[in-house]
């Protein structure tokens, strides 16, 4: 059974899956589709054919416009902005006010069990790696490896994280997450479960 705050505002055309939460002022758009289990934070905005995997989260007034897709597992932190526009304008060069045809739509692709801090601002297109992490704050203006802890702006790798989150350590050849044990062996630039 899902829970939906009565000053939700979710489209009859959404799909919203078994046991997902949407809080007060959250906004889902027609088509979007929310896997099971997934939280929709206060004020959040979901756009038209958004599509989440199953147990995502997405905090409050965080903002996700269409055609972003994210995977299985994905954490969109407070007051987050996936973007679709490249060259974004209000007017056409003449002057009269853009419409939806006006424009092609890009998005923001997620893979799985990635996280995106508070404040972050992933500008599309780009897709985050799976597992991945980036950092409060940061503007991601190209694609994130799998496993890959991003901070700044622009946004650049500092680290490797785990599945558990925790930034690895290097013991000789290996990557080492300090909560699992798991270990990672990084080959050029990309990360990947030894």
């Amino acid at each position: 059974m899902n829970t939906i705050a009565d000053s939700a505002d979710v489209d009859a055309g959404a799909c919203i899956g078994a046991g997902s939460k949407v809080w007060h002022l959250a906004q889902i758009r027609e088509a979007a589709r929310l896997g099971e289990n997934c939280v929709i934070g206060r004020g959040a905005y979901i756009g038209p054919g958004v599509v989440l995997g199953e147990n995502c989260k997405v905090q409050n007034y965080a903002l996700v416009y269409e055609p972003a897709v994210l995977e299985a597992g994905v954490f969109i932190g407070p007051a987050v902005v996936l973007t679709n526009d490249v060259f974004p304008r209000a007017v056409t060069p003449e002057g009269s006010l853009k419409t939806e045809d006006d424009w092609d739509k890009v998005g923001v692709t997620i893979r799985q069990g990635a996280a995106i801090g508070a404040r972050a601002v992933c500008i599309a297109p780009v897709t985050i790696g799976a597992w991945a992490m980036v950092a409060a704050g940061a503007v991601v203006t190209k694609d994130v490896p799998d496993f890959a802890l991003m901070a700044g702006v622009p946004a650049r790798r500092i680290g490797w994280v785990g599945k558990a989150g925790k930034p690895l350590t290097q013991e000789g050849r290996q990557w080492i997450c300090p909560e699992t044990g798991e270990a990672y062996v990084e080959e050029d630039g990309v990360l990947r479960p030894a």
